[in-house]
């Protein structure tokens, strides 16, 4: 069972479908989508989030593969602002998005930093790794906050197309030594 998570600012709630409508609402904006992996539908369909959870996301989580969670403000508690996942994967285990209006605020580095802290603290994973386009600063700023490092580059497939990329990582001995300074 996906836990919930509250933050200084945020509360961090388990996915489920009746977040369909909210997310269709906000997703399907180009700021959002275009570093984004190249699966994600582009124009994004009508019922794209619907289809999404239920056939995706929400049998991921029912596996025990993926952990996902709408971001709120406690602020307003009943408007998701974007949504943050985990996945067993060998070189993608977080991935994450939030609207453009709530973007440079450090909201999405606290969400990061609770999912992460659960990655390796309750779930026990040795490592996390994090693929991204090189051109994606903001999700690169996050990596850097975390002390992740990079591991690999090379070329993704997004939204946008193909693109240099990167892989950061930080293993639980890193987070750990994070935390305690």
């Amino acid at each position: 069972m996906t836990p919930s998570f509250e933050t200084a600012r945020l509360l961090l709630r388990p996915i489920e479908l009746a977040d369909a409508p909210q997310i269709q609402a906000i997703f399907p904006q180009w700021e959002i989508v275009k570093y984004l992996a190249n699966k994600v539908p582009w124009p994004y369909p009508p019922d794209g989030a619907l289809t999404f959870l239920r056939d995706h996301a929400l049998p991921a989580i029912e596996r025990g593969d993926e952990w996902l969670w709408t971001i709120r403000r406690k602020e307003d508690p009943t408007a998701l602002i974007g949504v943050i996942s985990l996945a067993k994967h060998e070189t993608d285990n977080r991935g994450f998005w939030i609207a453009p209006q709530w973007q440079g605020r450090g909201l999405m580095t606290e969400a990061c930093d609770a999912v992460t802290d659960y990655w390796f603290e309750t779930l026990k994973f040795p490592v996390l790794r994090v693929p991204k386009a090189i051109a994606n600063e903001a999700s690169r700023r996050i990596s850097v906050k975390q002390r992740m490092r990079v591991i690999a580059a090379g070329e993704r497939d997004y939204v946008s197309g193909r693109l240099p990329s990167e892989t950061w990582e930080i293993t639980a001995r890193e987070w750990r030594a994070r935390k305690s300074s």
